[in-house]
């Protein structure tokens, strides 16, 4: 599973929101969402398609395939630390698990 966040937002400055897409409608989906300045979620766990009939062989073939509709919608995708930046992660060590 990868998290995507695109540099380009549409809405307010404090309003961030994501989809995902189960099943073969992942990427259909995810280009929906990033085309409206969403955020995007992929990977096997929501879908093992990465195109009409075809299978993927990883979630990182999803990952590369869904940076390409970013890049190619104009946006780009953040860095890691830009990423936990806007999710601010609480840490692995203040989980119970």
């Amino acid at each position: 599973m990868a998290a995507l966040q695109p540099r380009q937002h549409h809405g307010p400055d404090d309003y961030d929101w994501s989809v995902l897409g189960a099943g073969r409608h992942q990427l259909p989906i995810a280009t929906q969402a990033i085309a409206l300045g969403g955020n995007v979620r992929v990977g096997l766990e929501d879908s093992p398609w990465i195109g009409k009939g075809k299978l993927a062989r990883s979630s990182a073939e999803q990952v590369t395939k869904v940076r390409q509709i970013i890049e190619g919608l104009g946006a780009s995708v953040t860095t890691p630390g830009e990423a936990r930046q806007i999710l601010q992660p609480k840490g692995g060590e203040k989980v119970a698990f």
